[in-house]
């Protein structure tokens, strides 16, 4: 479906507003075509005198006449400048209003898609579409829907007049717009692979750029600088090339419809002066076709302008309409927790992230209600991934995730993700102060509650050491705190919305000895009487654990508690050993 269409489609609720712009600017244009006309008439009062057109009207004397075409003149500029402030008026802020709810849908539609679609994009990509492609919409239609009507009023308001004065001679001023048409045509075909090559390469260039500034500090320790200057040089100058080749083509649309567009004029010039000169054409007549050709023929040489705004437009709105076209993958059931207890349940699950590299395999696992389980294993072995399914980031291939005996795929999304909260290896703070972040999940609560949250966290003690204590800003991704302090915070929060089951993952992975006693300190007050699940490469941290997963190559090797497995001797007592330091790895996973 043509992007046009596509869009005409999704501001169905901005239509009649979308007529009345459109009336708006063929009025505008309208009165902006009297003015030759006035003058036409001038010149017939001059040379006609009594015999003028004004005199069938009753208006015998030429005085009187040039009188009543002034004051017609004022009234036709008056309408000219009111109909040009409504209809600048009516398109922007339509421009506007659109621009805004299409990156409000794109942004709100993004947020409900599945991890997967996070995954296959970047996220320069992402905030390309939902920034520079809906600003280049705004850009056409704050000017360019306007210029496009303007010209198709033109052509009809010009034609009726030329057809009407002298029919003989219209068809010479009209002979140049079938050409223009074709060649328009043909160069909106091919100009619309270049833009959507260049609104591709903008959101790659876009990714680079996200990436990079979000690694700024790996590229410093490794002195990277000029390598990635250089690469992305690289994406730069491939944007510029699109922008080149696109621009190449549109820049040769003006000068040649300017010279068809001069055949027009030349013609009408002079077989519409030899008609005046024979007599068979009256004077002012002629003065308004020389005119009017020039009004008719000149604003088609803004096409190429016109039509290059709209391609680049229509291109963004592609990318823009095809994320709103995307359906969710994982979308919530119907069933609602009431009371939600914490019980959960893998039973015979096979997952993949793509196909033929499985992950998992034929997984059953039992997390009782209020008690604290934990996985373990070597990197790749699984555990992350559980956690996703226990949070539907994914769907699992084969088997089911039960909650409380539900399957998560008939339960209200909102509700089973409400009812868990993850403490995260990665943790991401949001620019903004300690108390925003806390109070995340619970946007309403009381700051005694936030402080209470915060000194089951451990985290009091620091904030209020902080130069502005919870009004503190953290910065982009808490960047002006410490690693400790950040997952403190980020325990802090999930505390805050007391959650039925509480994720850690790897929770004490990237801090000290003694940030990691204080997390274990709260992680024993909060896990009492709460479903806890722990993912740890730290075995320490979980060897008070009520039941103890041991993954291996996506498979379950070993479950029990602390001493039970120690007492196998399987993959867990080695791994024990390792840590403890009663056996030296030679290999490390």
């Amino acid at each position: 479906m043509h992007p046009l269409i596509r869009l005409w489609h999704y501001a169905t609720a901005h239509r009649p507003r979308i007529v009345r712009a459109t009336l708006w600017s063929v009025l505008n244009k309208a009165f902006d075509l009297a003015p030759p006309v006035l003058i036409g008439m001038a010149v017939d009062i001059v040379v006609q005198r009594e015999e003028s057109l004004l005199s069938n009207f009753g208006i015998d004397t030429p005085r009187t006449q040039i009188v009543v075409l002034a004051l017609l003149t004022f009234a036709i500029w008056a309408l000219e400048s009111l109909f040009e402030y409504l209809w600048q008026v009516e398109w922007r802020n339509l421009a506007q209003t659109i621009q805004h709810e299409l990156r409000m849908d794109a942004y709100s539609h993004i947020q409900h898609l599945e991890m997967g679609f996070f995954e296959d994009q970047t996220t320069g990509d992402l905030i390309a579409i939902l920034n520079d492609d809906v600003n280049q919409l705004e850009r056409f239609l704050d000017g360019g829907a306007n210029e496009v009507l303007q010209v198709l009023t033109t052509v009809v308001l010009v034609g009726i007049a030329f057809f009407g004065l002298a029919p003989e001679i219209a068809w010479l001023a009209f002979l140049p717009i079938p050409l223009i048409l074709w060649g328009s045509v043909r160069f909106q075909r091919r100009m619309e692979p270049r833009y959507a090559a260049v609104r591709d390469q903008a959101g790659l260039l876009a990714g680079q750029l996200g990436n990079n500034i979000g690694g700024i500090a790996t590229i410093k320790s490794f002195t990277a600088e000029d390598r990635e200057s250089i690469r992305i040089g690289k994406e730069s100058d491939a944007y510029r090339m699109a922008n080149r080749r696109a621009i190449t083509l549109s820049s040769a649309f003006s000068p040649l419809i300017r010279i068809v567009i001069l055949v027009g004029f030349t013609a009408t010039l002079v077989f519409g002066g030899f008609q005046a000169l024979d007599g068979t054409l009256a004077v002012g007549s002629y003065s308004v076709m020389v005119f009017l050709t020039q009004r008719l023929l000149w604003p088609l040489t803004r096409l190429g302008q016109t039509f290059d705004l709209y391609q680049r437009a229509m291109a963004s709105t592609n990318r823009v309409l095809d994320v709103l076209d995307r359906e969710p993958e994982i979308t919530g059931g119907d069933v609602h927790l009431n009371g939600a207890r914490g019980r959960l349940e893998l039973r015979n699950v096979d997952f993949s992230y793509r196909e033929g590299y499985r992950v998992l395999h034929d997984v059953d696992i039992d997390i009782a209600e209020g008690a604290t389980t934990a996985f373990v294993g070597a990197t790749g072995s699984g555990k992350t991934t559980l956690i996703k399914l226990l949070l539907r980031f994914y769907d699992v291939e084969d088997g089911a995730v039960f909650f409380d005996g539900h399957d998560v795929r008939d339960l209200d999304l909102r509700d089973l993700r409400n009812s868990i909260g993850l403490v995260s290896q990665d943790v991401f703070l949001f620019h903004g102060t300690v108390r925003d972040n806390i109070a995340y999940g619970a946007p309403d609560a009381p700051q005694a509650q936030i402080e209470a949250a915060a000194r089951v966290a451990e985290a009091h003690e620091f904030i209020i050491g902080l130069p502005e204590g919870y009004d503190t800003v953290v910065g982009e991704r808490g960047q002006k705190l410490s690693g400790g302090q950040r997952q403190r915070i980020s325990l802090a929060r999930a505390v805050l919305v007391d959650p039925t089951v509480l994720i850690l993952d790897e929770a004490t992975s990237s801090v000290d000895n003694e940030t990691e006693a204080a997390i274990q300190r709260s992680l024993e007050r909060i896990s009492v009487d709460r479903t806890t699940v722990v993912i740890a490469h730290r075995l320490s941290t979980i060897r008070h654990a009520d039941r103890i997963y041991v993954l291996d190559a996506g498979r379950l090797a070993e479950v029990g508690t602390h001493e039970d497995l120690i007492a196998v001797g399987g993959i867990y007592a080695a791994l024990w050993d390792v840590q403890t330091g009663e056996a030296v790895p030679w290999h490390v996973e």
